[in-house]
């Protein structure tokens, strides 16, 4: 399990840890199985190419969770994502190579929480920027 990250330690323009992931088709059969997605691009070579893409379609929602897991990867154990969001404006293919990436933008104290907020987003493998996005974490604080 990773150290603790506390408020205290992060700073202003501190870069989160990447995380690089690959959707293969079978995860995508997976998630598609579980949230009952049954749109074909997201499953279906075939019926991908058919509708003019290179092979299945990564979902947003799941493009989402592999953000989620960036971020739980930096924060935990004690950390606690308080809201996330992304845009999703460039498809990711299964197979394709995805870097997760972030930024801290700012810092404040709230209510009695440490609050981080985060840019955050996705790469495909051109270094493109493909799904922007933000979150707000909380940290323990140390004082």
């Amino acid at each position: 399990m990773a150290d603790q990250l506390y408020y205290e330690d992060v700073t202003e323009g501190m870069d989160i840890p990447t995380l690089e992931k690959h959707a293969t088709t079978r995860s995508l059969v997976m998630y598609c199985a579980c949230y009952e997605d049954f749109a074909e691009i997201h499953h279906d070579k075939d019926a991908a190419q058919e509708a003019g893409w290179d092979g299945p379609i990564v979902p947003g929602l799941f493009t989402a969770a592999f953000l989620a897991q960036m971020l739980t990867n930096w924060i935990t154990p004690e950390g606690t994502i308080k809201k996330i969001q992304a845009n999703y404006r460039r498809p990711h293919i299964a197979g394709d190579k995805m870097s997760l990436k972030g930024k801290v933008t700012g810092k404040r104290e709230e209510g009695g929480s440490c609050l981080v907020d985060c840019e955050i987003w996705v790469e495909n493998d051109k270094g493109e920027q493909t799904s922007p996005g933000s979150a707000v974490i909380a940290l323990p604080c140390r004082g």
